[in-house]
């Protein structure tokens, strides 16, 4: 009797999973784990397009097709509604990240042998993956790295840099952190670098906070189709694509209200998309980034009300929520439990809840849920396209 198993899902960490519960690393749904232990590939296995697949810890499922990724995300984000008890009246289809779409990354770069290596690290390590093609980053972010890489052959001895990559209005945007040049000739080499690549900016850690190091103009982001000074180092969603799908269910969802609280704010990326059909209040405990925010609608005389608040400590209460007619929310990873618990005792009529974590929003939707809301839609995003990372936008209707 045969005892060959069909992998029938992914797991959450990218694992392939058999019927009867076994794990199968690199396999897709539609695979068959033979008897032997050996996999034979099926309709849903891909060719994975990057030389470095399977040791850049960056991408978990370059080995699945684009329905079955699809289908990951989908799931993801399904399962841990239901596991919660909660049933979405309808869940869109996931919308999908291209590749070649990344617009920000954090890379590494280590004197390996002599020789810098720069890349993503591999998974569960330290150790750089020397980084000679991406098929997830943006194509003018990933032109940055072998003039990096030619850059640092200069230095001497041992280094561990970090390189945070940000795609600005003005170009690209690099915060440097673990380095600082040493010398005259090593400060005006970098500047050359600056020029040459045509940088937006180059900002420098030294363990105590982004200094400006190459700012030819000041840095923006457009959000909302408004220009929006950007602190380095300040939360970006991580594809233009990405950023249009969660903003567009916002808009939607919130259409027809006249006064919304946003509620981790950030730089307004739902403030500014917002403003055009509510008064907005928008709170956030980075003071860098309420600030840019408050700045660009006291310039441009938009209904944004802007509150520098720290809503872990000091969630908005019940009580100031009672005057609006629509919530929207996207905390970290970690959720939003005691402000999602002031939310639901509000009885604000809509909340539009963003996450980039199921399972810390599953468990606070219990909330909402508990204090009569309905989870009315679930939209799926995979912005983090072959990564098992997942994001969603969700509405609740009192």
């Amino acid at each position: 009797m045969s005892t060959d198993a069909e992998i029938i899902r992914i797991a959450a960490k990218g694992d392939g999973v058999t019927a009867d519960g076994r794990h199968v690393p690199l396999a897709a749904p539609g695979d068959l784990l033979r008897e032997d232990g050996s996999l034979e590939h099926g309709p849903h296995h891909a060719t994975p397009p990057c030389r470095h697949f399977g040791t850049c810890g960056s991408c978990q499922l370059q080995h699945c097709d684009e329905q079955s990724l699809s289908d990951f995300v989908r799931n993801r984000v399904v399962y841990a509604a239901q596991s919660h008890g909660l049933e979405p009246e309808l869940v869109a289809p996931p919308a999908m990240s291209p590749p070649h779409s990344r617009r920000r990354a954090g890379l590494r770069a280590i004197n390996g042998g002599g020789r810098p290596l720069i890349g993503f690290t591999q998974a569960g390590s330290h150790k750089v993956v020397d980084m000679r093609e991406c098929h997830v980053l943006h194509p003018r972010l990933f032109a940055l790295v072998e003039p990096l890489r030619t850059y640092l052959a200069q230095l001497k001895g041992r280094y561990a840099i970090g390189i945070e990559m940000t795609l600005v209005d003005q170009g690209a945007d690099l915060n440097i952190s673990g380095f600082a040049p040493e010398g005259l000739d090593q400060t005006e080499s970098l500047l050359d670098f600056c020029r040459e690549q045509g940088l937006a900016r180059m900002t420098l850690d030294h363990g105590f906070g982004a200094e400006s190091f190459w700012e030819p103009e000041p840095v923006t982001v457009t959000l909302g189709g408004v220009p929006v000074a950007f602190p380095a180092g300040a939360f970006l969603q991580a594809t233009d694509h990405g950023e249009a799908a969660l903003v567009a269910a916002a808009s939607e969802w919130l259409a027809g209200c006249a006064k919304v609280a946003d509620l981790f704010a950030g730089l307004g990326t739902f403030a500014l998309a917002l403003v055009g059909q509510s008064q907005v209040l928008a709170a956030e405990a980075d003071a860098a980034a309420i600030n840019a925010l408050r700045l660009t609608a006291n310039r441009a005389r938009l209904p944004v009300e802007c509150a520098h608040r720290d809503l872990f400590r000091n969630p908005l209460r019940a009580g100031e929520l009672a005057g609006f007619d629509g919530v929207v929310l996207d905390p970290p990873r970690a959720g939003a439990r005691t402000q999602v618990e002031q939310v639901a005792a509000s009885g604000v009529e809509r909340v539009v809840y963003i996450s980039c974590n199921p399972s810390s929003w599953a468990r606070d939707a219990v909330q909402l849920k508990e204090a009569g809301y309905r989870l009315a839609e679930l939209r799926p995003v995979g912005q983090f396209r072959w990564s098992t990372h997942v994001e969603l936008a969700s509405l609740f209707m009192k």
